[in-house]
């Protein structure tokens, strides 16, 4: 009522605010309601370190590295999604508990199996290339670790000792006792760095090549060393910033990769034999053969041929041991003078024709080098016209492509003083300066822009990895990333004290190994349909970045999982970054493997369709799986 008595009188405008502010009021409400339960269910922390620290790390025991408060985190950032997303993926089908191998194959390589290999032409050493089973041959159990395995010692003590139960093999401290590669002490091996050619030890012997061309300028920061032994000199290299590609095949001299890898030095399963070495063209900045016994002067020079194929303009290559010094030596190796003689003649042939020059020869080691272009070559091709130049137009195939007997061209240069294919810068500069394979455009769709943002996801990415993995407490020595791209991952990776195998898929959009190569790190190229050069519990840290969007329509994703198992070591973590639909489907595999995973967000939030999943193996050994039995 109004004050002299009348009934009140409200306008239509007064009418509409009041509905108004009602709607208003109840959309206030439910907003509100949103988000205080979005906040109870989804923590939103004010800072970076917040964010991470909520993150759940408890992916297997506090023994295993992994810091004790994160078994009480909370779960809530540990995603499950199995009600929701669903895909048809090519695998055996079904969630699936994976029995233990028998412990008669805890050291299965399944391309590099001696007894299959006997089945193929020795002609060439061809029966000890790769050779993998068929599809009815592969197994479908999991690897077992030796009865007494332990955790393998920390990078830099793992270069000089490794313990005896992991790799059970006394036949090398027999065999080489007189060359020092390795001694058994106790419980333990010991690695006093000595080598058939350097009884004072890898690292004199280094010295000895650091006074006839510079190992310490950053010149020089890839190398291959060709019959690498337990790879003692790739293992010395290391402190002095050089990063060796070690590869020995599996022979009679057992298990010397897997020593080598055993001991935190790059290393893989290997032999040239028929086929190219699954490396690019201009690769390497130095090769290494002390007495590797590869006979470099037969088949018309076609090893030292591939050589000159992985080797960069400018390279150098190393030889010591037959034939060189023939003259002080030719009695101790059992060969005629006039023999040695003829085989050091003719290894100076094949360097003469494949246009190397001579650096020096003192003492037991001759170095030659690789010209920096191939300018001056048309000359020597007029007094030598074989072996010619190689007319394919791929050099960086090397995945089952047979070794050619020509020279592979290098890269037009516009006048004699330049390096073919551009010059690098040195080491560090190297890691992070644009490959010169991009910055000429000689990969397809990839340029200098996109290098640089492919180093700053990684680094963001890496910055989150290390809330999520134990990076800085040493647990990860050998690591490998499944599928590298430019190699931004193992840039990423540079201050800490680990090394990358980076595997580019032969079957991927981009051959990127070239300029991964060119930025000073290592790789190979890989199928992963099938098995991995290596031996059992060779790796620490295995990534697999939108590797099974590769492969799920070409193999069976279960298998290639269990060989990630193979090569994984007890302990060891794998992080995957996917699809939900994808990871959801790995998982349930995986969760059959005594592995144990979350699902995690993305780095950049929720709302990216993409995933990450980190998973940690088991420790569980062939014995263990016997007792429970």
């Amino acid at each position: 009522m109004g004050k002299d008595g009348s009934p009140k009188h409200y306008s239509q405008f007064d009418s509409k605010r009041n509905r108004m502010t009602w709607i208003l009021g109840v959309s206030g409400l439910c907003i509100l309601s949103y988000i205080m339960g979005a906040w109870k269910n989804t923590p939103s922390p004010n800072s970076q370190s917040e964010i991470f620290s909520k993150v759940d790390c408890n992916i297997g025991s506090t023994s295993a590295g992994m810091s004790s408060s994160s078994a009480t985190e909370s779960s809530s950032t540990n995603l499950n999604f199995d009600s929701h997303h669903q895909i048809d993926i090519n695998n055996s089908g079904g969630a699936q508990e994976f029995p233990s191998c028998d412990m008669s194959f805890s050291e299965y390589t399944p391309c590099q199996d001696p007894v299959r290999g006997r089945k193929f032409d020795r002609n060439m050493l061809k029966y000890r290339e790769r050779h993998c089973p068929a599809k009815n041959e592969l197994l479908n159990c999991l690897i077992p670790a030796p009865p007494k395995y332990k955790t393998p010692f920390k990078w830099p003590q793992s270069r000089d000792y490794a313990w005896y139960d992991n790799i059970p093999h006394k036949e090398l401290s027999i065999e080489k006792a007189i060359q020092n590669w390795i001694q058994v002490e106790g419980d333990r091996f010991r690695f006093p760095g000595g080598g058939t050619m350097f009884p004072r030890g890898a690292d004199a012997y280094i010295d000895d090549i650091n006074e006839l061309i510079p190992l310490t300028s950053g010149t020089i920061r890839t190398a291959i060393d060709t019959g690498c032994g337990v790879a003692s000199w790739g293992a010395y290299l290391l402190r002095r910033d050089i990063l060796a590609m070690s590869f020995a095949p599996r022979d009679t001299h057992e298990a010397q990769v897997q020593f080598a890898l055993e001991r935190g030095v790059p290393a893989m399963i290997g032999i040239m034999a028929s086929q190219r070495i699954p490396y690019p063209a201009r690769a390497f900045d130095m090769a290494h053969c002390s007495r590797c016994l590869i006979p470099w002067h037969k088949l018309d020079g076609l090893y030292l041929i591939e050589v000159d194929r992985v080797l960069r303009p400018g390279g150098y290559w190393i030889l010591s041991g037959p034939p060189i010094r023939w003259k002080k030596y030719w009695r101790g190796w059992e060969r005629t003078e006039e023999d040695l003689k003829q085989e050091q003649d003719a290894i100076e042939e094949v360097a003469k024709r494949i246009c190397w020059t001579k650096v020096v020869e003192k003492d037991d080691l001759s170095i030659w080098q690789k010209p920096k272009n191939h300018v001056g070559c048309a000359q020597t091709k007029q007094i030598y016209k074989t072996p010619h130049m190689c007319q394919s137009d791929n050099p960086d195939m090397a995945w089952y492509q047979n070794m050619e007997k020509c020279i592979t061209p290098l890269p037009e240069v516009s006048s004699a003083d330049k390096v073919a294919g551009g010059a690098l810068e040195k080491w560090p500069k190297r890691a992070f300066a644009v490959p010169p394979r991009i910055s000429s455009g000689s990969i397809p769709n990839i340029d200098a822009e996109k290098f640089e943002k492919d180093n700053e996801v990684w680094r963001e990415r890496i910055a989150h990895y290390k809330h999520l993995i134990p990076l800085s407490q040493g647990r990860y020595r050998n690591v490998m990333d499944m599928n590298a791209y430019l190699g931004g991952f193992a840039a990423a990776l540079i201050k800490y004290p680990v090394w990358v195998m980076n595997v580019v898929p032969p079957n991927s959009d981009h051959d990127t190994l070239g300029a991964i190569y060119e930025r000073g790190f290592i790789g190979t190229y890989h199928d992963w349909c099938e098995a991995f050069s290596t031996y059992p519990r060779t790796y620490d840290l295995i990534h697999a970045s939108n590797v099974f969007g590769i492969y799920q329509d070409r193999c069976n994703i279960t298998h290639i999982l269990l060989e990630m198992d193979r090569i994984l070591r007890p302990e060891g973590t794998v992080v995957f970054r996917e699809t939900v639909e994808l990871l959801v489907k790995i998982k349930s595999i995986t969760d059959g493997m005594k592995w144990k995973s979350n699902i995690m967000d993305h780095e950049s939030g929720p709302f990216n369709p993409e995933k990450i999943l980190v998973a940690q193996k088991a420790y569980w050994t062939g014995e263990a799986k016997e007792k429970q039995n």
